[in-house]
């Protein structure tokens, strides 16, 4: 589990993102356990209270679910897990646009842009 933490965003932000992120791209599968969040906190070194609440709010997104005193896991809720995916999309295309917009990119210009750097191998 390797997360990377910024210094912009809360760090319970961030793991909620790292754990929709790996939902999206099918790391975490759907009923699959996760760690507990003290052992959350000891593997990316950050507050287990930060862990509780990160888990918290992804309980009531309905991200993870737990039953009882057995491990957190990964929600089945398809409708639930098509949200996480579509959401990602939607961020990352507000975030692109915003960015663009502030150089004042014609939209012609950035759409023959988007499919020529998609379309690459290797554009890094």
């Amino acid at each position: 589990m390797k997360i990377q933490l910024n210094n912009r965003d809360p760090v319970y932000v961030q793991v909620i993102r790292y754990f929709k992120q790996q939902i999206a791209t099918g790391t975490f599968e759907p009923g699959q356990e996760i760690p507990s969040r003290r052992e959350l906190a000891n593997r990316i070194k950050i507050n287990p209270n930060t862990a509780q609440r990160a888990y918290k709010e992804m309980e009531e997104q309905g991200l993870i679910y737990t039953e009882r005193n057995l491990p957190s896991r990964i929600t089945k809720d398809e409708e639930v897990l098509g949200r996480v995916r579509d959401e990602l999309i939607d961020d990352a295309i507000r975030e692109f646009v915003a960015s663009i917009r502030s150089i004042n990119v014609p939209i012609d210009e950035v759409l023959g842009l988007i499919k020529e750097k998609y379309s690459m191998d290797n554009w890094e």
